[in-house]
């Protein structure tokens, strides 16, 4: 008797999406790349989450870090921007369409030099998007010069040293505004995956600084963004675990070990302290704690500071309900009695 095979239907999340359907294009960065790892858990962490790939606007500017978008999510919408401008772009595009899940992916050279003024508006600004830097110390396109992130005495495979204090964009995040700061290490895939869904469910300006080796320029005995020293220095300041609004959250855990931030949607944020005295809802302590973390030369990964109770830029602005891009022109082009009216009262 003949038999049939079937190949078994692909696992779909809670709105009838297979993880497939949150893939890119092929990579055409390095094999062996942190970014690729990144990218990877985005895609997860969004496909879990169940976000509709459509909501999505995906935003760069220059460098490998930038190209990233092309690898992840290719039903959303999506620009590249000019070096170190995307910014302004995402505040334009969270202002006309507030119902956007805004992710920028931008490099610490694309963040940290030539975009720094921009990155330090929009992160006083408090825009709800996710902001995430893939930092590997280097420039890793225009063949491997120091980036305002290499730390004073990090080797280039040239011999070179770097004698220039660091961009800590964390420390400068977290001073300025934004709501979520974290740092993990692309190598960190538990991390990283719970750190990014959380940052999905919270409204307001979510910076992640990722440490991602580039395995081209910055992956050797010298460098402090490689993967050995990584995994020597790294020094996490809680396990994380995210229960997001949809599913149960009665959870039980020891009082007095964990931390329980709740998000805007009702999504649970739990911070299991490995560190007792460390509170990432502290914000004068977390920029502390990065102090002492540079001069113990320790990578400190997790989450830093989060406050999911600010309002955002969009709040700020009285901004109505409905997104600015779906208003009809009677609404958004004032008639010429009104601007007769504006003239006379401007004389």
């Amino acid at each position: 008797m003949a038999t049939t095979s079937s190949t078994p239907a692909p696992k779909i999340n809670r709105i009838g999406l297979s993880v497939m359907e949150y893939k890119g294009g092929k990579t055409t960065l390095c094999a062996g790349c942190g970014h690729n790892a990144i990218s990877e858990r985005i895609i997860d962490a969004m496909y879990e989450m169940g976000v509709q790939p459509e909501r999505v606007a995906k935003l760069s500017g220059i460098g490998c870090s930038s190209k990233s978008p092309a690898y992840f999510m290719s039903r959303s919408h999506s620009f590249n921007s000019v070096h170190g401008r995307m910014p302004s772009l995402a505040t334009g595009a969270m202002l006309a369409n507030r119902n956007l899940l805004t992710l920028g992916v931008s490099g610490d050279g694309d963040s940290a030099s030539i975009g720094i003024g921009q990155f330090v508006h929009l992160m006083r600004r408090n825009l709800p998007m996710v902001y995430i830097i893939e930092d590997n110390g280097v420039y890793g396109l225009t063949k491997g010069q120091f980036s305002a992130t290499a730390d004073v005495g990090s080797k280039l495979k040239t011999g070179v040293v770097n004698d220039l204090p660091p961009i800590d964009t964390c420390s400068l995040a977290i001073e300025l505004g934004a709501t979520f700061v974290g740092r993990s290490f692309s190598g960190d895939k538990r991390q990283l995956h719970s750190m990014l869904k959380a940052a999905i469910a919270h409204r307001g300006t979510v910076m992640l600084d990722v440490i991602s080796p580039c395995v081209t320029f910055n992956d050797h005995e010298g460098s402090t963004k490689s993967y050995k020293y990584m995994k020597d220095h790294e020094e996490p300041l809680q396990d994380i675990n995210f229960v997001p609004y949809f599913e149960e959250i009665d959870v039980e855990y020891d009082a007095g070990t964990t931390v329980e931030v709740t998000m805007h949607d009702g999504s649970r944020l739990r911070l299991r302290k490995i560190e007792e005295s460390y509170d990432a809802t502290n914000r004068i302590g977390a920029i502390q704690r990065l102090l002492e973390a540079h001069d113990k030369q320790e990578v400190l990964t997790g989450v830093l500071y989060v406050n999911s109770t600010a309002p955002t830029f969009i709040d700020l602005l009285n901004i109505t309900e409905e997104p600015l891009a779906t208003l009809p022109e009677s609404v958004t082009r004032p008639s010429r009695e009104v601007l007769e009216q504006c003239m006379e009262e401007l004389r």
